[in-house]
């Protein structure tokens, strides 16, 4: 797959960074949606959520050099150059949600309400993100054989079709993940008529978990710390801080975190 889309003035300009970008916008239209139907300040949300843009791409970045900082360090300009991929999730969640619970309180803004608007939008976003490293014949997991390849379409079979042989399209595997947990969450919204403030959050961070931790295993390219991979780790983390979330607001009276 090429993954140049087009060029402007000699800048080149990737399929990355449009399916980026894309996942972002269509993530905005859902949580407008959900703001107007929820009643919830969508100009509050969209503040919240431009305030923690940048930190969550640099967190994203930050989190990825962190652990392949040998390829970095003989040219750390290269470390600005996100065109190509290099950005991590889990480092984005962190440095993004963070920044939008201190903004949240300076603002005097629920944090929660906040929260659960932007879990559906994460996991859209999420969804089709995962297609800009298929354009980057990037996260994908083990040699297959072509038996077990040619049972996707044939663009994918091109796409995973690297260096002389075929590879598991984790990418793959991971945006309908991600599109299972959007229509999860809708449903955990729409449907929930004494619904408590940090539910959908809460479960879209013990669900993802659980689904990256098992995709986690399947790549090639993970991100080791001490011998292990530190999505995995991260996602053990997450599975455990969602089924906890989840388990104390029950218990709470139902204006906890109001």
């Amino acid at each position: 797959m090429d993954p140049i889309a087009f060029s402007i003035f000699g800048l080149e300009i990737r399929w990355y960074g449009i399916l980026i970008a894309s996942g972002i916008m269509v993530g905005m239209l859902i949580a407008q949606l959900n703001c107007r139907i929820k009643n919830i300040s969508f100009d509050n949300f969209l503040d919240t959520f431009l305030v923690s843009l940048i930190p969550g791409v640099i967190g994203a970045r930050l989190y990825y050099v962190a652990f392949e900082f040998e390829n970095y360090k003989d040219n750390l300009m290269s470390i600005f150059n996100i065109r190509e991929g290099g950005l991590a999730i889990h480092g984005a969640l962190i440095f993004g949600i963070g920044t939008a619970y201190i903004y949240s309180k300076i603002k005097k803004i629920n944090f929660w309400d906040m929260a659960d608007i932007a879990a559906p939008s994460f996991a859209i976003a999420q969804a089709i993100g995962r297609w800009g490293n298929f354009m980057n014949g990037e996260a994908h997991g083990g040699a297959v054989s072509y038996e077990f390849i040619s049972k996707f379409p044939e663009f994918i079979q091109k796409g995973m079709y690297i260096d002389g042989s075929y590879y598991h399209p984790t990418f793959l595997y991971e945006s309908l993940w991600n599109l299972a947990l959007f229509i999860i969450l809708m449903i955990i919204i729409y449907n929930r008529q004494d619904h408590r403030r940090g539910i959908v959050i809460f479960s879209y961070i013990a669900l993802y978990s659980l689904g990256r931790i098992f995709i986690e295993g399947m790549r090639t390219d993970s991100l080791m710390i001490m011998g292990f991979r530190a999505a995995q780790i991260v996602s053990l983390l997450g599975i455990i801080i969602g089924i906890i979330g989840i388990i104390i607001i029950k218990r709470r009276k139902k204006t906890w975190f109001y």
